[in-house]
């Protein structure tokens, strides 16, 4: 398929986990892609694995970069540009994972770094691609999450990065409304990526221990959270815009229950070594 033919799609984070599965979706219907990682070597296997789908090499165009630096970002979108020349789908899905809580020692770094990763990054790069998106009249697909909506336990900075991610959505989304540019964001719930070594969660026991907290029992994958990421781009949403779409095997509509038994301090300061190199 050709869905996407003739058209660009900027993805950050696209070296591993949700994002570098949203490149290979993409690549699948024909998309040219700019893809955004810190680690240079898990970006140029996504980048290989999107033109083992059939994309001429001039069609990926790799920007090794870090959204916590402001002219990174600003160079994220001028290169993009000047290969391609237009943008059409910006699917800000860089973010991290840290768990702190009120009174721990770590909860200022950990809130300012989130924050500028998960929040900051996003608002910057989509202000610099607002111009080119009301050309081409495309569209937004921010990445957030089930804690932008339901408060999940130890997770203090997270959520409320997460909440703002989907309160950016909706205000972008009515700014931009007029303009023929739609803004939406995914709200994954636990999917088996790089990223629930944040939460402290042993890989062996992330169906086990985080499959529970979902109503549908299970963890979610990647390629779910990624053919939502493509809905929400694609003409099949071309009436949709400010959502907040949750994939999250229904943990938004649960009761609360308890929380996963590795959310401790003992489990977050085990994963802090993980959490400073690992970034979705």
């Amino acid at each position: 398929m050709e869905e996407f033919g003739g058209k660009v799609v900027l993805i950050t984070g696209a070296s591993s986990g949700i994002g570098a599965e949203t490149a290979l979706e993409f690549a699948s219907s024909g998309a040219s892609l700019a893809l955004v990682g810190r680690d240079e070597e898990r970006l140029e296997k996504s980048a290989q694995d999107c033109l083992a789908k059939g994309l001429s090499k001039e069609k990926v165009l790799t920007i090794k970069a870090d959204m916590c630096i402001e002219d990174d970002v600003k160079r994220i979108m001028d290169s993009t540009i000047t290969h391609f020349g237009k943008l059409d789908v910006l699917v800000n899905n860089a973010g991290l994972a840290k768990l702190d809580f009120l009174k721990s020692d770590e909860i200022m770094q950990n809130f300012d770094e989130l924050l500028k990763i998960n929040v900051r990054s996003a608002v910057q790069l989509t202000n610099l691609a607002v111009p080119h998106l009301i050309a081409s009249k495309g569209c937004v697909v921010n990445m957030s999450s089930f804690a932008g909506k339901r408060v999940s336990s130890m997770s203090l900075s997270y959520n409320i990065t997460r909440a703002a991610n989907d309160q950016f959505t909706r205000c972008c989304a009515l700014d931009l409304a007029s303009k023929g540019v739609r803004v939406n964001a995914v709200n994954p719930g636990a999917i088996e990526t790089p990223l629930l070594t944040g939460f402290g969660v042993p890989v062996d026991q992330i169906e086990e221990v985080m499959g529970k907290l979902h109503p549908m029992g299970r963890v979610g994958q990647s390629s779910e959270v990624a053919k939502a990421i493509k809905f929400l781009a694609s003409d099949a949403a071309s009436f949709i815009t400010g959502e907040t779409l949750s994939i999250d095997g229904g943990r938004h509509v649960a009761c609360a229950r308890k929380q996963c038994p590795h959310s401790s301090a003992s489990a977050f300061r085990k994963g802090e070594e993980e959490n400073r190199r690992i970034r979705r």
